[in-house]
Order: structure tokens, then sequence, then C-alpha cells
């Protein structure tokens, strides 16, 4: 019998399911897989997009206001200046604002005066001195007693501080005080501003970005003083000293305000000479030589102002040395010659010129004595001649005492001139246009381009000449500047160095120079009997202004920048071109008889 065989092969059915059961393993398996790329991709979905509404939301952040005034203490006030928050903050106390005195005088007014030596403040107007005491709310006007309903000046250990009220009185500023926090605007400076109002209510921010803090929230038409319009962000400050940035399409119309004051500036008049001056400077150095006058000036041509040298500072009270001679003075006078006594600082080297001009008490000791001796000699004027000061040791004081005796000189219609270098960087300090307030006559000593002990070269070469006078006229008027001109010469001598002076080493260096140089200043007459003597021919330097000669004698080298009537005339028409007030000339006795015929085609009138 035959039997049939059976199989275990599988049915479709069964196949179809063994393959989903298979198939639901794996997608059991890939099921976490998918849901952590899901929410990976979630949160960098989230994350970018944070990032990107982050980026174009403005941040709601408020700047600290008492750190964007630079306030620290409680009665710290800002002081916005001209559109500039400071970072020196003044003081607010009982509802007035005090400013520090180096803010006051470099930033508003720097005719204040301060003497810290004496605590004591000044401020000179065209014809009275004002004087404050520290911690004193009573001043005085030359005699006049005046009060403020404040203390005008607070001073402690380190710091004097103004009432900014006080500065207002003498300067032409206004100010407005806001508190919370507190700070003043202040404004110094008139003329047009662009103003616009915002468009809608907005922000003003620290800096231009929509990320920067907040420094004030603005109301729609508020207006703002336009400072920088850049190509997104516009630069502005409101009108309680807010200064920041808002974007430009919230800037209103802009237009243009005139901003003014009803500030009156003081006037200043000067004793002003209806000729052209010709001045000489005469040193006298002993009382006797006084009896010389006459022989001194019988050879000049058109003198009408001579200064001699008569007075100068003795100690450190503020007395002064005098070699007046009231014969002398009568003598000119009968000649119809003006006599301004010179005042110097150079004779006495034991004096400290500092310590007397920066102590109220002996600055004003000096001008006393000054003026005394101009009434009692029947001086026409006074010839200032303070020289080789510092101005870290003398500071404003040289100044304030030019504004000090210029008040007593206008009082007794006594001329005052001041002498003065030639303008350059480190006697910026001497002012000379506020000297020009104050004094009559400026005086540019127009001389000692080279001197004892600098290299070698012209007295006053016309560029010097002529340099000095430009940047002198940038400070003072023409009409109230006198140009002063050298009579002398150096004569320079170069001596080789001995032999045994010379090491190998020192001489084998780029600047070794192989001869020692010294000078000395002589007359007119001096040079040309030196050039005759040894045989040595002038030629013109044009460069120079002048003649240069050059010779050898015993060995030695002489070189002479020659100060002659050519030079001289050089000098003159520099005088007359500018339209100056005048000439003077250091010193009478070293001029020859026929200078004079040169000078005076200048100056006779």
């Amino acid at each position: 019998m035959e039997r049939t065989q059976r199989t275990n092969r599988p049915t479709n059915g069964n196949r179809n399911r063994n393959r989903n059961r298979r198939r639901n393993r794996k997608n059991t398996k890939l099921a976490p897989v998918i849901v952590v790329i899901v929410l990976i991709l979630l949160v960098l979905l989230i994350t970018v997009g944070t990032k990107i509404i982050q980026k174009y939301i403005p941040s709601k952040e408020h700047q600290d206001m008492t750190e964007y005034y630079h306030l620290q203490a409680d009665d710290d006030i800002s002081l916005v200046v001209d559109h500039e928050v400071l970072e020196t903050p003044g003081k607010y106390i009982d509802g007035e604002v005090y400013v520090d005195y180096e803010t006051v005088h470099d930033r508003f007014n720097d005719r204040f005066y301060w003497d810290a030596n004496e605590n004591v403040l000044l401020y000179t107007l065209p014809d009275n001195l004002v004087t404050v005491a520290a911690g004193s709310n009573t001043y005085q006007v030359g005699k006049e007693n005046q009060s403020a309903d404040y203390t005008i000046v607070r001073n402690d250990s380190n710091t004097m501080y103004l009432a900014l009220d006080f500065v207002e009185q003498y300067t032409n500023i206004t100010h407005e005080v806001y508190e919370g926090p507190n700070r003043t605007v202040i404004n110094t400076v008139w003329g047009d501003v662009d103003t616009a109002p915002a468009k809608k209510a907005t922000q003003l921010r620290l800096k231009g970005g929509i990320k920067s803090p907040i420094v004030k929230d603005l109301e729609k038409g508020e207006t703002l003083t336009i400072l920088d319009a850049g190509d997104s962000w516009t630069k502005a400050m409101t009108e309680d000293g807010v200064i920041g940035y808002l974007k430009n399409k919230f800037v209103g119309k802009v237009t243009t305000e005139t901003l003014d004051n009803d500030f009156t500036e003081p006037e200043f008049t000067h004793i002003s000479k209806d000729f052209t001056i010709e001045m000489a400077w005469h040193q006298v150095t002993t009382k006797d030589a006084n009896s010389t006058i006459a022989t001194v000036l019988q050879n000049t041509k058109g003198i009408n102002v001579i200064a001699p040298t008569w007075f100068y500072l003795n100690d450190n009270n503020g007395n002064i040395a005098n070699l007046a001679s009231l014969d002398y003075v009568n003598y000119c006078h009968q000649n119809n010659i003006e006599v301004w006594g010179l005042v110097s600082n150079l004779e006495n080297k034991e004096v400290d010129t500092a310590a007397v001009l920066t102590h109220t008490s002996t600055r004003q000791y000096l001008v006393n004595q000054i003026i005394s001796a101009a009434i009692q000699y029947d001086l026409d004027g006074i010839n200032l001649d303070f020289e080789s000061l510092n101005s870290e040791a003398v500071g404003d004081s040289y100044i304030q005492f030019i504004r000090e005796l210029s008040l007593k000189c206008a009082n007794n219609g006594v001329v005052l001139s001041v002498d003065n270098y030639v303008p350059s960087a480190y006697t910026a300090f001497y002012d000379r246009e506020e000297q020009a307030n104050f004094a009559d006559y400026v005086v540019i000593m127009g001389y000692d381009e080279h001197y004892a002990g600098s290299d070698e070269g012209s007295v006053a070469s016309i560029g010097f000449v002529t340099n000095g006078v430009a940047d002198t006229l940038k400070e003072v008027p023409a009409d109230q500047i006198i140009l002063g001109c050298p009579f002398y010469t150096r004569i320079w001598a170069e001596t080789p160095k001995a032999d045994d002076e010379e090491d190998t080493t020192v001489a084998a260096a780029e600047d070794y120079v192989p001869y020692d140089l010294t000078s000395e200043a002589v007359g007119m007459d001096t040079v040309q009997k030196r050039l005759e003597l040894n045989g040595a021919t002038p030629t013109w330097s044009e460069e120079d202004g002048q003649n240069y000669a050059e010779y050898v004698n015993d060995g030695v080298t002489y070189k002479v920048w020659i100060e002659d009537a050519a030079s001289l005339e050089k000098k003159l028409e520099v005088m007359k071109s500018n339209k100056l007030a005048g000439i003077s000339f250091w010193k009478l006795g070293f001029e020859t008889d026929s200078i004079w015929d040169t000078i005076i085609k200048y100056t006779n009138n």
C-alpha cells in the first residue's frame, strides 16, 4: 500500500504573518531613534528660532542712569556741558550747583583765579577786582561789599567748588537743573543747532542698536537736539540732558534753531597813542648812570618813548629795587619823550618770582610798589619784563599779576606794556590774548633766536621775526603790538679742542663737535671794527635777511650774523606792513649814529 510523505512548508498566510512580525520588531527598535531625531530637530528649530527672534526684538533693558551720569555720592550732580556728560560731577548742596575750579577755569571762564595758598577767589573786571573769601556768601567788587543768597566758594582739603550761579553772573553760559538723578544742563556755545521732534513714542538708547540699553523712553513730539545723523541711527540729546541714539525713522522734521543769550560781554579800553611808537630800552645799572641821559639821547632821532631799566623784584615780600631819577624824567619830558619805567624779575637771583606771584598778598603788594613808584617819578608808563617763568610753578598767577597791575595803571593814567617772547608751545601760558585785554601794549622781543649757550646762528633772522609777528597777531590786535628789535650782534667763536682733550671713542661719534662754542653780544660799531681788523667781507644772506661774515684769528673761527641798517630795515618793513603800533630797540648805546636815519623813515608820522 502506497503512503504519502508530509512536509512542514508554511502556507502563504503564515509567511505574511511572520514577515509582519519581523517588521513590527524592527519598527519597534527604530521608533526611539526617530523620536530622538525629531526632538533634536525640534530643539534646533526652537534654538534657531529663538535666536532669530532675539535678533530682531529690541532690548527692554534700561541703563543704570546713576552710572550713566558718573554719580557716586548723594550730593553729586552730573554736568552735561555742550552735549557732553563730563566724567567729573559737581556738587548739589542746598539747591545750589557747585563746580570744581579746574572745570570752571578750563571749560567756562579762565578769568576766575583761585589762590589756594590764601583761600581767596578773584575775578578781574575791566575796571574792578572781584574778591571772594572761601566759605562766604559776601564778596567785594572793588571796595563795595555785595552778597549772594548762597555760599559762593566751598573748599575742602583737595578741591575748591565754585557756585555755578556766581560763574554765570560773569560768564556767557546758562544752566538748568534736573533731578532723578541729579544733573544740570550747561550751555556755553551759541548759534544755530538742529532740532527735531520724536515722530512717535520710542526709545533713546545708549548706543546705536536695538540691543543697547535704553537711556530714556521718548514721548511722541519730544524735542531733540540732533548731534549726529548716521545711516540708520541718529545721535541726539533731550532737553533734560539725556544723550543717546534713536532710529532714523523716528526722527521728525529737522529744523534749525538759533540759541542765544542776553549776556553782555565785558568791554576793555586801553590807553592808545596817536603816533607810531619809537621806543628804546636804556639799560641803567646805577643811579649815577641817570645823569648821562642827555648824552645817550643826543645822536638819536625820533625817539618818543624811553624805557630805563629802573625797577626789579628784590625780595620774596614783593619789594622792588629802585634806580629811578626825577631829573631824568623831567629831561625826557622837556624833549617830548615819554618814560616807561621797566620792571624786571631778572636782577636778583635770590628772589623766588613764583612765590611772590602765587600769593595774593605779596603779588598785590608788588603791584602797589610799582604804582607808587610810577606816581612818585611822574612816569608815563610801566614796561613789564618778567622772564624765565615756569608754567607749572607760576600757572595763571603771572596773568593775574598783569590784570591787577593794569587796573592800578589805568586808574592813574599810566600806560602798561608787557614784554613777551615770540610765541611758542612752551610760552603759551603767557596768554598774550588775555594780556591784550588788560595791558595797553604787548611787546614782542624779536631777538634771542640764538643766544649764549644755544647753537650758533642769527640773533634775529627775518624769518624768525616775521613768524613771531604773524603768530602774535593771532592773539593780539596789530595796534597793540610793539616789535622789539636788536641793536646787538653775537660774535660766535669756534675754538678747536686741544689734542689732549679728545677721547678717540668720543671723537669718532657722529655728533662729535671738534670745537668749543662761545659767543659775546656786541654793538654795531664793535662788529664793524672786528670785521675790518680781520679783513672779513660781509655777504648778504637772503634767507636770514642780513649780512653774514666769517673769519679766522689765531686758529679760532668766528661767525657773525650782522645786525646793521640793512637787517633792521627788513624788520621795520615787517612793522610797517603789518600796521603795528610801533617798534622798540634793545639797547641804547649799541647802535651806530647813522641807524636812526633808517629808523625814522618808518616811524616819522
